[in-house]
């Protein structure tokens, strides 16, 4: 049975569960459990790794009641086993399952399906690519938490291929959520080194042991995080594993080491709050700020970077235009990639990419004037709203791929125009000859989607705001194409949430702290937010993050 198929399986596995009062995220959890195990058993790996007594065979051996005991004192015995990375994904785990035919149900469900393809068993990347397949399907399933934030995959794969990881390079995602970036960027370099197996064997252990640091804040979404690299043949440091427990804002930001690349999609959120416990050189109370600062910071010289951000990071005024400044100056901010709408779980949120290398490509070290010139990809005005209706594809940024170059530093020759990408809308009577006629004709590029801005232009007209924009909005004009009604709703609560933010720095700035704390949780308590607060602060903006932030799922 192929993975898919198993993918689909195990998630109608849920429905009775659900019935039960189990949620898509703890089902997620239970399957984490279980599916370790059970990729133990097939890829013959429970000596290296599981205590024996506590494996698979030993859990489905029993049923009922006394399983049901009997798996209760296994997560509790995997969370103390002496194997570090074991014990870290099953440390302080329980399962929500409470009665116990349920779980004789499930793991006998389980233990029925053929985890075979043909004649061939399952490896390790066999069972992280169906793990996967689980994460997304919970993010599709989910519109609050772990599914709103969830980084798409071809979204990933994208941003991937374009900066394209080396083998030896220190590869970082600060805000790692199920860490589908780092996964991502593994997959990326085994399809390039015949699964690694054309590299010394310093180098493939190198790989497997130092070559992906995540960190994340969350400790559910951590455990998922490292079985999903351990399901990967990412293995991490001996004590930590591949994905670090703690807060990016904090003294464990500072203690990831220099990368040579990092990949992330921040939590989303300009709210103040007390988990920005750092000193920064522009001090903000954004946390999508102080995360592009660690970024460029945390960038070895000649690194590179690729970070989703929502539209507030690119015009956000005061510190805001500070912390450009200093990326303009330290980094060559070479690429941005306006995002389509809709294509996260959270209705009303515009995204960018932006690509940046640290320092010149002629001197690596210097810290001022780096940027000359910008190109900016506008993959969102006059674009279908993506979303379950319409899933987004790697297809729709083919255009973008081939337009960004195959220099990873976006040092490929390039030409401004492109007038038509997959997804386009048009307006009456255009189409894209036509109009790559009339920009010729007229020498003039308003409706080309790929154009270049000079570091001049984005100080002297803009101002040092990077939320550059050209196109004429055939939405705003016309009746048949506007957005989804609770994308529109989505969109303007997104703008209220960036007034109020801006509102309570302000109120901070003045020094009435008091106010605004009063006033935060007041909005707090009518939205029933104060409980899921740090929770949802804590999924990325990659992947259940999807997570809902990955990587990044």
């Amino acid at each position: 049975m192929n993975n898919n198929d198993l993918v689909a399986k195990l998630w109608k596995l849920c429905d009775n569960l659900r019935d039960g009062g189990v949620s898509y995220q703890n089902y997620v959890n239970e399957l984490a459990s279980l599916l370790f195990l059970k990729m133990c058993q097939e890829t013959g790996q429970e000596d290296d790794l599981l205590p024996e007594g506590f494996r698979w065979a030993d859990l489905t051996a029993k049923i009922g009641q006394e399983q049901h005991q009997f798996y209760r004192n296994m997560l509790v015995q995997l969370g103390t086993d002496d194997h570090a990375i074991v014990r870290a994904i099953f440390q302080n785990v329980n399962t929500t399952i409470t009665q116990p035919a349920q779980l004789t149900e499930l793991v006998s469900n389980m233990d029925s399906l053929d985890w075979y393809d043909g004649e061939s068993g399952k490896s390790r990347d066999d069972f992280g690519d169906m793990y996967e397949g689980l994460l997304q399907k919970n993010a599709n399933e989910t519109k609050s938490g772990a599914g709103q934030y969830f980084t798409p995959r071809a979204l990933i794969s994208t941003i991937v291929n374009v900066i394209q990881p080396q083998p030896r390079e220190i590869i970082q995602d600060p805000a790692a959520g199920t860490a589908g970036f780092l996964i991502e960027a593994d997959k990326y370099i085994k399809s390039n080194t015949d699964n690694l197996f054309d590299l010394p064997d310093e180098d493939q252990d190198f790989q497997m042991k130092k070559a992906f640091v995540g960190l994340e804040l969350v400790p559910e979404t951590r455990r998922l995080a490292l079985m999903n690299c351990l399901l990967h043949d990412i293995e991490g440091h001996e004590n930590d594993g591949a994905i670090r427990l703690g807060n990016t804002l904090g003294s464990a930001g500072e203690n990831l080491p220099k990368a040579n690349v990092i990949l992330t999609n921040p939590p989303f959120g300009s709210a103040s709050s007390t988990n920005i416990t750092r000193t920064f050189v522009h001090p903000t109370g954004n946390k999508q700020l102080c995360f592009m600062q660690h970024i460029y910071d945390a960038l070895e010289p000649g690194g590179r970077a690729a970070v989703v951000i929502p539209d507030n990071v690119l015009f956000e005024g005061g510190k805001g235009a500070d912390i450009r400044r200093d990326l303009m100056d330290k980094c060559n901010l070479h690429t941005i990639l306006r995002l389509p709408t809709g294509i996260f779980y959270a209705a009303g949120v515009k995204t960018n990419v932006l690509f940046f290398q640290k320092g010149t490509p002629e001197n690596p070290n210097q810290d001022k004037d780096c940027t000359k010139e910008t190109w900016v990809f506008d993959l969102r005005t006059n674009m279908n709203t993506f979303g379950k209706r319409r899933p987004l594809t790697e297809k729709h940024f083919d255009v973008f791929v081939n337009a960004y170059g195959s220099d990873a530093n976006g040092l490929s020759a390039r030409e401004e125009g492109i007038y038509e990408t997959l997804g386009n809308i048009f307006a009456e009577g255009e189409t894209a000859e036509s109009l790559s006629e009339k920009a010729h004709k007229e020498n003039s590029l308003e409706n080309a989607r790929f154009r270049k801005f000079s570091r001049d232009y984005i100080r002297d007209q803009k101002g040092d705001s990077l939320d550059i924009s050209w196109l004429k909005d055939l939405e705003a004009t016309s009746a048949e194409n506007l957005p989804a009604p609770e994308v529109l709703a989505g969109e303007a609560m997104a703008e209220l949430t960036e007034a109020m933010s801006e509102i309570y720095q302000l109120m901070q700035a003045l020094g009435a702290d008091d106010v605004a704390e009063g006033q935060k949780l007041l909005v707090a308590e009518a939205f029933g937010l104060r409980e899921q607060e740090e929770q949802v602060s804590g999924f990325r903006g990659g992947e259940l993050g999807a997570q809902a932030q990955e990587g990044e799922l």
